[in-house]
Formats: structure tokens, sequence, C-alpha cells
């Protein structure tokens, strides 16, 4: 039962962290909370999700033209 718990909040965060915004200010502004909220959800460090999150969405936004 533990897993259903943590699928639903999850796929939120993962999703949340895929989006792209128009300019790097909101890119990295999506992907520090979605890190925060993923790290949250996962019992880590909300200061390290926050950072990675938002160097990772800045960097996956800036590198392809999916977003």
């Amino acid at each position: 039962m533990q897993i259903k718990r943590f699928t639903i909040p999850l796929l939120a965060a993962l999703t949340g962290l895929s989006a792209c915004g128009d300019t790097i200010a909101q890119q990295g502004l999506i992907g520090a909370g979605a890190g925060a909220g993923t790290a949250l959800v996962l019992g880590g460090s909300v200061g390290t999700g926050l950072v990675v999150g938002a160097a990772g969405n800045v960097a996956y936004c800036q590198a392809t033209k999916r977003c």
C-alpha cells in the first residue's frame, strides 16, 4: 500500500519537472519547485532537490528543442 501512497505525488512532481517555461527564470522556478516537491515526497533534502531540479530543468530546456 505504501507504493500507491507515493505514486500520484511522484508522478505529479515528475510531470512538473518535464515542463519548460518561456524564460530561463521560469524554467528555473518550475524545475526548483518540482525538485523540491520530489525531495519532500521521497524524504530527501529539499534544498538539494531545489537546486538539482532547477539546474536540470534549465539544462534540459536550453539543450533541446522540445520545449
